[in-house]
C-alpha cells in the first residue's frame, strides 16, 4: 500500500514506518522536526517536512507514482502532560486543529484507511483495571482531552463519510527497534529518565511515593515495547473496514511497578541508579494497565515482547549507540 506517516520521525512513528518499509509498503514521512528527528526517517521512506495542518493536503494529492494513498498512520501530536495544563492552547490547536485538517484532505483525496495512535489516557483516573474500551473516558489534563476530541471526530468522519479507521489506545511505549527509539528533548518517561541516571545524564532518579496499595509500594504501570506498538499498527491498518471507527486498547494486562523498573535497568545496565523517594504527585493512581483482550480478539494482536529485560535491554542499546555518536 501506499501510505502516509505523520509524526514519523518521532519515537513510536519512526518505528511503525521503519515496520511498513520492511513489510514493503511504499512510505511517506510527514513531520515538522519540532520533536523529531530527520536522522529517524527509516531508509526507503520518502520525507514531506513541513506543518501538517498546513501541507497535509498538498501530499496527500500529490500522491506517489502517479496513485493516491491507501491510508494515513497519524502519529504526530504533542504529548506532555505537564505542558498541556500550563498551555492546553497548544494541544487544542496541535493536536486537535491539524487533525481536523488531515482528516478533511483525507475525505478531499479520498483517501480510504486511518490509524490512529491515541492514548490511554482518555480514560482518566480509571475505576477499574485493566481497563476495557468500554470503561467511561474522562481525561483529566488537555492532553487527553484533545485525543479524546480526535477520536469522535475520526468515528463522525467514518460513519459520514466512509472511512475505515482505528484508533489504538495505550499507557507507556518502551524498548526500542535497532536504530530507532526514545529520544525526547524533554524526558518525561520512566526507563529512558533512569537509563539516563546509568548513562551519567542524572544523578538520581526520584520514586514518587513508596507506599501506595501495590505489592512493593510502587507505582505499577504498563509498558508495551514499540515493536509490538508497530504491530499493532500494521494489523489495524489491515483490518479497517469502511464506515467503522474500531477502538482498541494495547497493553500487557499485567504492568510493572517502579521498583520493578528499577531492579531491570540496575540488572541490565550494571549501574547502581541511586532513587530517591519523593512525596505523591496529585493524581498519580496507584495502577494502570489496559486490557487487550479486544485487539486479540479483533485484531488478532499479542504482544511477543513483554519480558521486562528484554524491553529495558533493547533501550539501553538504543542509548549506548547514542551516546556512541557523540
Amino acid at each position: 500500500m501506499r501510505l502516509l506517516v505523520t509524526g514519523g520521525a518521532g519515537y513510536v512513528g519512526s518505528v511503525c514506518a521503519a515496520h511498513l518499509v520492511d513489510a514493503g509498503h511504499t512510505v511517506t514521512v510527514l513531520d515538522d522536526l519540532s520533536t523529531g528527528h530527520r536522522d529517524a526517517v527509516p531508509d526507503g521512506a520518502r520525507f514531506a517536512e513541513g506543518d501538517l495542518a498546513q501541507i497535509a493536503g498538498d501530499v496527500l494529492g500529490e500522491g506517489v507514482d502517479g496513485a493516491g494513498y491507501d491510508g494515513v498512520l497519524h502519529f504526530a501530536a504533542r504529548s506532555l502532560v505537564g505542558e498541556s495544563v500550563a498551555r492546553p492552547e497548544l494541544y487544542w490547536s496541535g493536536n486537535v486543529v491539524t487533525s481536523l485538517a488531515l482528516l478533511e484532505a483525507m475525505r478531499a483525496h479520498g483517501v480510504p484507511r486511518l490509524v490512529f495512535s491515541s492514548t490511554a489516557a482518555t480514560y482518566g483516573e480509571p475505576e477499574q483495571v485493566p481497563i476495557r474500551e468500554d470503561a467511561p473516558t474522562r481525561p483529566t489534563n488537555p492532553y487527553g482531552a484533545s485525543k479524546l476530541a480526535i477520536d469522535h471526530a475520526i468515528g463522525s468522519y467514518a460513519r459520514a463519510h466512509g472511512i475505515a479507521a482505528v484508533s489504538l489506545r495505550y499507557f507507556n511505549v518502551a524498548g526500542a527497534h535497532g536504530r530507532f527509539g526514545e529520544r525526547h528533548a524533554v524526558e518525561t518517561h520512566l526507563i529512558p529518565i533512569v537509563l539516563q541516571v546509568a548513562a551519567g545524564q542524572r544523578e538520581s532518579v526520584s520514586v514518587y511515593g513508596d507506599d501506595w496499595p501495590t505489592p512493593d509500594g510502587t507505582c505499577v504501570r504498563d509498558y508495551v515495547h514499540v515493536d509490538d506498538l508497530a504491530a499493532a499498527h500494521l494489523l489495524a491498518l489491515d483490518h479497517a473496514r469502511p464506515g467503522e471507527h474500531g477502538i482498541y486498547n494495547l497493553g500487557s494486562g499485567a504492568g510493572f511497578s517502579v521498583r520493578e523498573v528499577l531492579e531491570a535497568c540496575r540488572a541490565v545496565t550494571g549501574h547502581p541508579i541511586p532513587a530517591v523517594t519523593a512525596p505523591r504527585r496529585d493524581g498519580d493512581p496507584a495502577v494502570l494497565v489496559a486490557s487487550s483482550e479486544a485487539a486479540t480478539a479483533a485484531l488478532g494482536w499479542r504482544p511477543q515482547h513483554t519480558d521486562l529485560a528484554r524491553i529495558v535491554g533493547d533501550a539501553w542499546r538504543f542509548t549506548q549507540h547514542r551516546l556512541s555518536l557523540v
